[in-house]
């Protein structure tokens, strides 16, 4: 069933107020990713990669100006447990913090002494370790970042120690890790695998892993497949529910069985999305192009 922008195909569950609309924010970007939402300011600071640079949308008056530029083609972003700015940056193939002074610290930028592929999305645990994906879609070209030889032999997902600052391989068999969250309670991790755009009916679908108490992983396979186009980027809410980006909109998966249970219906394809406002009911949505946002019935499971 359509209802305006919305696509409600499980009406037992309450996704959607059929009477809100889908908010234009901006545009103006080339490939708009990593929405990251800091509460402490009411503003969300996101990335243009391929005009290497990021912006901050301030919700108290809806202007848009430029965060920082150049950003070393930024991709994911997220905000740590003290508020910090996180980032994946293609071009300089490495992952960053910005301190509260505006310095610039970097977390990884090397795996076994080899620099990294080019690191695209991050997720901080509530422990303080710090997980990405590292595809090569910085390195492949000029476009996303700076073409240059891959050094590392897979695509990997990584963990950097909170303590030790120690980066630990913890997936090593995704042709291109892409997206990934933790659930609610932290128990299980999903990680997109957007493959596809190097190997012919190559992966396009979401893994799951259990998490143990000692940390490592146990991979329970492919969890869903996306329907149109590919998964990108993701956030949970609290009920556990997946809100993925899809070439025709944000897809909302169902924890439990991967069920399709409706989607918010957006005009360009979804990169990736964020849950903010002050009561976290405020979807952000990276189109190609644009910043979009729409207003929920539920709330966003905190991303630390």
């Amino acid at each position: 069933m359509i209802v305006g922008d919305f696509e409600i195909l499980d009406e037992r569950q309450r996704l959607f107020v059929r009477s809100a609309r889908l908010d234009k924010l901006w545009t103006g970007c080339r490939w708009a990713e990593g929405p990251a939402w800091f509460p402490a300011g009411r503003y969300l600071v996101w990335s243009d990669i391929p005009n290497d640079r990021m912006l901050r949308f301030d919700e108290c008056d809806g202007s848009v100006s430029v965060f920082r530029a150049p950003a070393g083609n930024s991709n994911g972003n997220t905000v740590d447990a003290q508020g910090r700015l996180v980032s994946c940056e293609h071009g300089n193939r490495r992952v960053t913090r910005t301190e509260h002074d505006g310095r610039i610290t970097v977390i990884a930028d090397r795996y076994q002494g080899k620099r990294l592929n080019s690191p695209n999305d991050v997720v901080v645990k509530s422990d303080g370790s710090i997980w990405f994906t590292d595809p090569t879609y910085g390195s492949d070209t000029d476009y996303e970042g700076n073409k240059g030889e891959i050094e590392q032999a897979a695509c990997r997902v990584y963990r950097v120690d909170p303590q030790s600052a120690a980066v630990e391989a913890m997936v090593d068999d995704m042709v291109r890790p892409n997206g990934l969250a933790f659930s609610p309670d932290e128990r299980v991790l999903y990680v997109s695998d957007t493959g596809r755009s190097h190997v012919k009916d190559g992966p396009r679908h979401m893994r799951r892993f259990d998490v143990g108490d000692d940390g490592k992983l146990k991979d329970r396979g492919v969890f869903a497949e996306c329907t149109v186009g590919v998964f990108d980027g993701f956030r949970i809410d609290t009920e556990g529910r997946i809100w993925s980006s899809a070439h025709d909109g944000v897809h909302v998966l169902d924890p439990n069985d991967a069920a399709l249970l409706g989607k918010v219906r957006v005009p360009e394809f979804v990169a990736n999305v964020c849950f903010g406002g002050p009561k976290r009911n405020y979807l952000f949505i990276c189109g190609t192009t644009s910043l979009y946002g729409v207003r929920l019935p539920v709330n966003g499971a905190k991303t630390f």
